[in-house]
């Protein structure tokens, strides 16, 4: 197994190659050369542990033996506060809820935030080499990379996140940590600055070899990889492959649902692959109208959502243009000049592959009070755009829609919409008592880069 990147212009590597570089050099993203078939005869009743390696085992080319993978995944999981760590609640008749937050931090980002710590801390030790983290966050990234890489003896973590853009939860879980390797960057402007600095500094290349530099968003496959393997449990849990499931994921940066699409490739049988978005709904104009413009982030109650570039759509452009990494980087191109126009055959392969729909922001508070009239289920405004959007699609075949944060790291939004403020978890009470380490950053290229330098040297 080999990886290559979705611009045709960088080196092919191998897994771990991929997981510790992160970004290609040529600004593309790594995917694997061929997706393997999954052999989901025996799968039904294993554990989520069980079912993480029968999925990604095929991917690792050797990266790390049986019985040591095996160890990481049960690590990585062993702080989770459910035994079944994704459980399903059903919502309606033939619709269910996929919960993904009873992780470390209560996002769905911890399931493969947790793997990729243990495995790229196996990779370091094995090699006594130290890497830089750099990433940017809408909000649960951050938090999910804080909590799996705090106190790892070889690696510096730098989270750059938009000040006043996400909930105070996700700021206090990203800024209360103790540990010298960890920097909250509170960075003037939205998400998508951030994700352009963290860009520009990956394609720097005399930065990026200086200060070792490596990525941890989903533009990692290895992130990627690891979230293929709910879509997989999930599945398999109401009938799979005897069974066909539909799943609508919301969703700002594309990964989730990406992850969605490999299960898919793989074999399970998915009828529907339906993109959730907020009023920030450019990937839902995309598809239908064949026109990938940028128009601006609006602040939203769902703020990890609030995203006009989302990294890994890339990915599923590269195969609706039939893995051409020239037309690919040509599209990224004239993105940075506001948009491009989707070729009628790339459109038709992902119109046959996604669906999509919005929620407002009305709608999303409705879905909140309905929820928790009807099921007793308190819904985060993530998970809330999800469920009205799976709304419109729901048939005969079954729904999983994923519930992607816990509704306590949304407090506010959530008791606006329904009368209740939620609750934080018990291990996680002391959360607003803890004292907070930030620093607040221009959105400038070079200042962020001159603090890395100082911070990594010592």
């Amino acid at each position: 197994m080999h990886y290559i990147s979705t611009r045709g212009a960088a080196p092919v590597l191998t897994f771990s190659e991929a997981m510790m570089t992160g970004l290609a050099r040529d600004g593309g993203l790594y995917v694997p050369e061929s997706v393997p078939a999954l052999d989901m005869t025996d799968m039904a009743g294993l554990s989520y542990e069980d079912t993480a390696f029968r999925v990604m085992w095929p991917f690792l080319e050797g990266a790390f033996a049986e019985d040591e993978f095996r160890r990481l995944i049960h690590a990585a999981y062993a702080g989770f506060g459910h035994a079944a760590r994704a459980p399903m609640v059903q919502l309606g008749s033939n619709h269910f809820l996929l919960e993904l937050f009873h992780g470390p931090t209560l996002a769905f980002k911890d399931f493969a935030m947790q793997l990729i710590g243990q495995m790229m801390q196996a990779t370091l030790a094995k090699t006594g080499g130290r890497v830089t983290i750099v990433g940017a966050t809408s909000g649960d990234t951050g938090s999910a990379a804080m909590e799996a890489f705090r106190g790892l003896a070889n690696v510096d973590l730098f989270i750059l996140y938009p000040h006043g853009r996400v909930s105070d939860v996700q700021r206090r879980q990203m800024t209360t940590p103790v540990e010298a390797n960890v920097h909250a960057l509170a960075m003037d402007g939205d998400f998508d600055d951030c994700q352009a600095r963290v860009k520009d500094m990956f394609n720097d290349m005399a930065f990026r070899d200086g200060v070792r530099l490596a990525g941890v968003n989903s533009i990692n496959w290895a992130r990627v990889l690891a979230q293929v393997v709910y879509f997989v449990y999930s599945a398999v849990a109401l009938g799979a492959p005897g069974r066909s499931v539909s799943f609508t994921v919301p969703t700002g940066n594309f990964g989730d649902i990406f992850a969605g699409y490999i299960a898919r490739r793989m074999g399970v049988p998915i009828e529907r692959l339906v993109i959730a978005t907020n009023h920030n709904d450019i990937l839902h104009r995309a598809l239908t109208t064949g026109d990938y413009v940028t128009d601006g982030v609006k602040p939203s109650i769902s703020p990890s959502m609030d995203i006009q570039v989302s990294s890994n759509f890339e990915r599923a452009l590269f195969d609706a243009y039939g893995r051409d990494g020239a037309a690919v980087a040509a599209l990224m191109a004239e993105l940075k000049a506001g948009g491009f126009h989707i070729s009628q055959g790339a459109l038709g392969m992902l119109r046959d592959t996604f669906a999509s729909g919005r929620s407002s922001e009305d709608e999303t508070r409705a879905t909140i009070r309905a929820a928790f009239a009807q099921t007793g289920e308190v819904l985060c405004p993530h998970s809330a755009v999800g469920v009205k959007v799976a709304e419109d699609f729901l048939g005969a075949t079954p729904m999983i829609t994923l519930a992607t944060a816990h509704p306590a790291k949304f407090p506010d939004a959530v008791e606006a919409a329904m009368g209740t403020r939620p609750a934080l978890p018990p291990r996680m009470a002391d959360l607003f008592d803890r004292p907070e380490r930030l620093t607040r950053v221009p959105n400038d290229l070079g200042v962020l880069q001159d603090l890395i330098r100082e911070r990594t040297s010592r």
